[in-house]
């Protein structure tokens, strides 16, 4: 087993730029469980809501690996190709990755379109033992013409120059359409958590998840909270942190 995490590629060969974070006094080396914490579309690994919640699970003693899929932050690839199918990929890399480090236990929490990745992935991977959706992505085609259906190619998305709207990731969620057959596959512990005001990814999205499951996923909704969870860190983190050390 090596000291430390190796270099981590996609199916590609595109490095992934990831952080690790051990709680205080951990000992060196592979720890014996991980969530792997992922961002949204036009998003990255050090947005506030993973960075907090990386935090407070160290401080409740597990382990995280913040990710940013590949065309994101510091990882290498371009924007235009970072399409939901291709992040799948990536986290099928990173857990694969993990396994050789020699993590035992792995969950997963993903936001908005990490969510969505994170549903498909599980549906097909039993090396993720549970699964956290924050402010999950369900409905994919519908959330990319809705909010994104108007630009054009190589417009900015969200006002980000770095995020050029691309027809691939109009294409790969049109083959998508919605995770809802994915959700009814999951079997592993599940935690829906959503604001309840949120306008970029409806809160329908988190009760139509639950539905496809069968109704087996934990859901909490947090009131007149937004996408972001604008002011609802801690809510967020009281929320998830005890669900996963009960289950890790």
């Amino acid at each position: 087993m090596s000291a430390a995490l190796q270099t981590i590629r996609n199916p590609q060969g595109e490095r992934l730029d990831v952080a690790y974070q051990a709680p205080p006094g951990h000992p060196p080396g592979a720890p014996a469980s991980i969530v792997v914490i992922a961002h949204g579309v036009t998003a990255h690994k050090d947005r506030p809501l993973l960075i907090a919640l990386a935090d407070a699970l160290a401080e409740a003693g597990l382990p995280s690996l913040r990710v940013s899929f590949a065309g994101n932050g510091r990882s290498e690839g371009r924007f235009e190709d970072a399409v939901p199918t291709k992040e799948v990929g990536d986290l099928g890399s990173i857990i694969d990755a993990l396994i050789v480090w020699g993590v035992g236990t792995i969950a997963y929490a993903g936001h908005s379109m990490g969510g969505a990745v994170g549903v498909m992935r599980a549906a097909d991977d039993p090396r993720i033992a549970c699964l956290v959706s924050l402010a999950g992505m369900v409905h994919v085609d519908a959330f990319m013409h809705a909010q994104f259906g108007h630009l054009a190619p190589g417009t900015p998305m969200l006002d980000k120059p770095e995020c050029p709207w691309s027809p691939k990731l109009a294409e790969d969620a049109a083959r998508i359409g919605s995770v809802t057959a994915a959700a009814a596959q999951i079997r592993v512990p599940w935690l829906l958590v959503h604001g309840e005001a949120d306008d970029l990814v409806p809160c329908q999205d988190a009760l139509d998840a639950r539905q496809a499951a069968g109704g087996r996923p934990e859901l909490v909704i947090l009131p007149g909270i937004d996408h972001r969870f604008t002011g609802a860190l801690p809510r967020v983190v009281d929320a998830v942190v005890p669900w996963l050390r009960a289950r890790m």
